[in-house]
Protein backbone atom coordinates (compact mmCIF):
# COMPACT_ATOMS: atom_id res chain seq x y z
CA UNK A 1 0.00 0.00 0.00
CA UNK A 2 1.50 3.21 -1.17
CA UNK A 3 0.87 5.96 1.86
CA UNK A 4 3.76 8.19 0.49
CA UNK A 5 2.59 10.84 -2.01
CA UNK A 6 5.82 10.40 -3.82
CA UNK A 7 6.60 7.66 -5.90
CA UNK A 8 10.15 8.85 -6.39
CA UNK A 9 12.80 10.21 -3.78
CA UNK A 10 15.58 11.73 -5.32
CA UNK A 11 18.54 11.93 -2.77
CA UNK A 12 22.02 13.73 -2.77
CA UNK A 13 24.70 14.24 -0.68
CA UNK A 14 25.18 18.29 -0.63
CA UNK A 15 23.27 21.43 -2.33
CA UNK A 16 25.64 21.45 -4.63
CA UNK A 17 24.55 18.26 -6.50
CA UNK A 18 21.24 20.04 -6.99
CA UNK A 19 22.72 21.85 -10.18
CA UNK A 20 22.82 18.27 -11.99
CA UNK A 21 19.93 17.02 -10.39
CA UNK A 22 17.09 19.56 -10.68
CA UNK A 23 17.13 18.01 -14.05
CA UNK A 24 15.76 14.79 -12.79
CA UNK A 25 12.83 16.82 -11.04
CA UNK A 26 12.04 18.16 -14.05
CA UNK A 27 11.53 15.11 -15.98
CA UNK A 28 9.58 13.40 -13.18
CA UNK A 29 6.99 16.83 -13.16
CA UNK A 30 7.41 16.68 -16.94
CA UNK A 31 5.83 12.92 -17.04
CA UNK A 32 3.62 13.80 -14.11
CA UNK A 33 5.04 11.45 -11.26
CA UNK A 34 5.39 12.87 -7.45
CA UNK A 35 8.59 13.12 -6.18
CA UNK A 36 10.52 14.88 -3.75
CA UNK A 37 14.35 15.99 -3.55
CA UNK A 38 16.44 15.32 -0.35
CA UNK A 39 20.00 16.54 0.68
CA UNK A 40 21.21 13.55 2.81
CA UNK A 41 24.89 12.40 3.25
CA UNK A 42 25.92 8.91 3.76
CA UNK A 43 29.20 9.93 4.91
CA UNK A 44 27.85 13.06 7.15
CA UNK A 45 24.59 11.75 8.22
CA UNK A 46 24.83 8.18 8.19
CA UNK A 47 21.48 7.91 10.48
CA UNK A 48 19.18 10.46 8.63
CA UNK A 49 20.13 8.30 5.50
CA UNK A 50 18.72 5.31 7.09
CA UNK A 51 15.95 6.80 8.93
CA UNK A 52 14.52 8.54 5.41
CA UNK A 53 15.03 5.44 3.50
CA UNK A 54 13.07 3.05 5.73
CA UNK A 55 10.76 5.46 6.26
CA UNK A 56 9.70 5.95 2.61
CA UNK A 57 9.98 1.98 1.72
CA UNK A 58 7.57 1.46 4.54
CA UNK A 59 5.53 4.37 2.42
CA UNK A 60 5.61 2.81 -0.65
CA UNK A 61 7.74 4.67 -2.54
CA UNK A 62 8.46 2.70 -5.95
CA UNK A 63 12.18 4.26 -6.69
CA UNK A 64 15.01 5.94 -5.21
CA UNK A 65 17.61 7.90 -6.99
CA UNK A 66 20.66 8.79 -5.77
CA UNK A 67 23.37 11.05 -6.78
CA UNK A 68 26.93 10.77 -5.57
CA UNK A 69 30.93 12.39 -6.45
CA UNK A 70 33.62 10.69 -5.69
CA UNK A 71 33.03 7.28 -3.98
CA UNK A 72 29.73 7.46 -4.73
CA UNK A 73 28.85 6.22 -1.02
CA UNK A 74 25.14 7.34 -1.21
CA UNK A 75 23.63 5.01 -3.75
CA UNK A 76 25.31 2.26 -2.47
CA UNK A 77 24.09 3.08 1.39
CA UNK A 78 20.72 3.52 -0.08
CA UNK A 79 20.60 0.04 -1.71
CA UNK A 80 21.58 -1.65 1.19
CA UNK A 81 18.62 -0.48 3.14
CA UNK A 82 15.81 -1.03 0.68
CA UNK A 83 15.00 -3.98 -1.92
CA UNK A 84 13.45 -1.30 -4.25
CA UNK A 85 15.28 -0.16 -7.49
CA UNK A 86 18.00 2.55 -6.74
CA UNK A 87 19.31 4.06 -9.78
CA UNK A 88 22.67 6.09 -9.27
CA UNK A 89 23.88 9.42 -10.78
CA UNK A 90 27.84 9.89 -11.30
CA UNK A 91 28.52 13.04 -10.42
CA UNK A 92 31.41 14.96 -11.59
CA UNK A 93 33.63 16.00 -8.84
CA UNK A 94 37.31 15.64 -7.78
CA UNK A 95 40.64 14.95 -9.60
CA UNK A 96 38.79 12.39 -11.92
CA UNK A 97 35.90 14.66 -12.93
CA UNK A 98 33.34 12.06 -12.11
CA UNK A 99 34.38 9.02 -13.48
CA UNK A 100 35.54 7.41 -9.64
CA UNK A 101 31.62 7.90 -8.85
CA UNK A 102 30.86 5.86 -11.87
CA UNK A 103 33.02 3.09 -10.97
CA UNK A 104 31.75 2.98 -7.41
CA UNK A 105 28.95 2.67 -8.71
CA UNK A 106 28.91 -0.25 -11.08
CA UNK A 107 31.24 -1.98 -8.68
CA UNK A 108 28.32 -2.29 -5.71
CA UNK A 109 29.05 -5.96 -3.92
CA UNK A 110 27.16 -8.75 -5.52
CA UNK A 111 23.44 -8.47 -3.65
CA UNK A 112 23.06 -4.74 -3.44
CA UNK A 113 22.13 -3.62 -7.12
CA UNK A 114 22.58 -0.12 -8.19
CA UNK A 115 21.31 0.67 -11.95
CA UNK A 116 24.68 3.41 -12.97
CA UNK A 117 23.49 5.85 -15.41
CA UNK A 118 25.96 8.44 -17.12
CA UNK A 119 27.80 11.29 -15.52
CA UNK A 120 26.13 14.41 -14.69
CA UNK A 121 22.90 15.86 -16.79
CA UNK A 122 22.90 13.08 -19.08
CA UNK A 123 22.37 10.70 -16.07
CA UNK A 124 20.39 12.91 -14.20
CA UNK A 125 18.06 12.83 -17.66
CA UNK A 126 18.47 9.30 -17.48
CA UNK A 127 17.97 8.33 -14.05
CA UNK A 128 14.60 9.74 -14.16
CA UNK A 129 13.67 8.04 -17.48
CA UNK A 130 15.12 5.05 -15.85
CA UNK A 131 12.42 5.92 -13.20
CA UNK A 132 9.35 6.54 -15.27
CA UNK A 133 10.17 3.04 -17.20
CA UNK A 134 10.08 1.05 -13.91
CA UNK A 135 6.81 2.98 -12.90
CA UNK A 136 5.29 2.38 -16.10
CA UNK A 137 5.24 -1.32 -16.13
CA UNK A 138 2.50 -1.03 -13.45
CA UNK A 139 1.07 2.19 -15.09
CA UNK A 140 -0.12 1.90 -18.68
CA UNK A 141 -0.74 5.81 -18.08
CA UNK A 142 3.07 6.25 -17.93
CA UNK A 143 3.72 4.04 -20.68
CA UNK A 144 1.49 5.78 -22.91
CA UNK A 145 3.66 9.37 -22.40
CA UNK A 146 6.60 7.28 -22.89
CA UNK A 147 5.77 6.54 -26.01
CA UNK A 148 5.08 10.01 -26.94
CA UNK A 149 8.24 11.43 -25.40
CA UNK A 150 9.95 9.11 -27.93
CA UNK A 151 7.78 9.77 -30.76
CA UNK A 152 8.41 13.27 -30.02
CA UNK A 153 12.25 12.97 -29.92
CA UNK A 154 11.90 10.87 -33.63
CA UNK A 155 9.79 13.99 -34.77
CA UNK A 156 12.47 16.34 -33.97
CA UNK A 157 15.62 14.04 -35.27
CA UNK A 158 13.67 13.55 -38.92
CA UNK A 159 12.38 17.16 -39.14
CA UNK A 160 16.38 18.25 -38.99
CA UNK A 161 16.95 20.20 -42.47
CA UNK A 162 20.59 20.48 -43.61
CA UNK A 163 22.00 22.66 -46.62
CA UNK A 164 23.84 21.66 -48.71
Amino acid sequence: MNTSSHLVCILMGSDSDWEVLKKTHQILAQFGVPHESRVLSAHRTPDAVAEYVRRKDAEGVKVFIAGAGMAAALPGAVAALTVKPVIGVPLASGALNGVDALYAIAQMPPGVPVAGVAIGSAGATNAALLAVEILALEDSGLAQKLQEFRASQAERILSIKLED
